[in-house]
């Protein structure tokens, strides 16, 4: 087995400093959910570092703010606004449809939802895979053609999936992905969401790695961010996540630090052509300790097999089959 591949960056390195020393200039990325939370220190980081810079939100007075504030320390207009709700196919369809042929050099799939109540997307899909899934999936395989043209001899197009340690609460429920019929858990579905994003990036890495486009999956760390909308205070606190003034506690990142490991995986030299891993604190992860709650990468999230299955199934529920 060969060593997990690491970097000069840890747990607490910031958004900015990873991208330090990238020129990015002539290069464009796309950040799905960057009106808020990580996705806004993600496209800030790689607008500074010179990339034109695409906002895929659904809030587009929101993204506009988060660009206009770019723009205005960069002093150029570096970021610019696209709509995109991944909770409807055919929004997903009109973003690449608007995009045209040009070039995408990183698509980061930055955007989610988390433990919300039993929901369905547009197009009827669990809104958990529906849209931290389904969306994604919709988007990356609609722009891959773009990926493609974005390739170049030395330097592959990068897509960066953000997936999260709750994948390690579920495996792909096969005979009920959308909750027909087993009961609704939120956790346990958004665990399963977080593993299709896993799953997803392994696949796409095994078929498009030889054409220049590789795939990662991405643990940002425990950051409190407007992902935690769904939950009450009282959860939070039960959970541990903050205290009764509010206040995390120690391990828990701030937005910056939690885009670190997206733009590591957009950026770092020590993954050029390599794709397929799940990575979190700007490194390889090592297998989950099951005697550990948080951390690592089960097994089941970088199946080769679970990932095909999942690769025909999002084909099929996309309208790609």
């Amino acid at each position: 087995m060969t060593d997990p591949i690491t970097s000069p960056f840890g747990a607490f390195s910031t958004a900015r400093e990873v991208a330090a020393g990238h020129d990015l200039t002539g290069r464009t990325a796309i950040v799905t959910g960057s009106a808020s939370g990580i996705g806004v220190e993600t496209a800030r980081a790689l607008a500074e570092a010179g990339a034109e810079t695409i906002l895929a939100v659904r809030n587009l007075e929101a993204g506009q703010a988060v660009a206009d504030e770019i723009n205005a320390v960069t002093k150029r207009p570096a970021a610019r606004v696209m709509r995109l709700d991944l909770s409807d196919l055919a929004s997903v369809r009109a973003f690449v449809d608007d995009w045209g042929g040009a070039p995408v050099h990183i698509l980061i799939n930055n955007a989610g939802v988390m433990a919300c109540p039993q929901t369905y997307t547009t197009d009827g899909l669990e809104m958990q895979i529906g849209t931290n899934h389904f969306g994604h999936a919709a988007l990356t395989l609609g722009l891959t053609p773009a990926l493609e043209k974005a390739a170049a001899p030395g330097r592959t197009a990068r897509v960066v999936q953000l997936s999260s340690t709750g994948h390690r609460r579920s495996d792909m429920l096969w005979d009920d992905i959308h909750y027909r019929t087993r009961p609704y858990d939120k956790w346990e579905a958004y665990g399963q969401s977080k593993t299709a994003n896993a799953l997803f990036a392994a696949g796409f890495n095994a078929r498009f790695r030889d054409l220049g486009v590789t795939a990662n999956a991405v643990m940002p760390g425990g950051i409190i961010t407007p992902l935690q909308r769904h939950m009450p205070k009282e959860e939070m606190m039960a959970m541990g996540w903050i205290d009764e003034a509010g206040n995390t506690p120690p391990g828990f990142k701030t937005t910056e630090q939690g885009a670190s490991t997206s733009l590591w995986a957009a950026l770092g030299d020590e993954l050029e052509g390599v794709g397929g891993l799940y990575l979190e604190n700007c490194a390889q992860a090592p297998p989950a300790d099951p005697n550990s709650r948080y951390g690592g990468v089960a097994p089941w999230a970088l199946d080769p097999a679970g990932a095909d299955r999942l690769w025909d199934v999002t084909r099929e529920t996309v309208g790609l089959g």
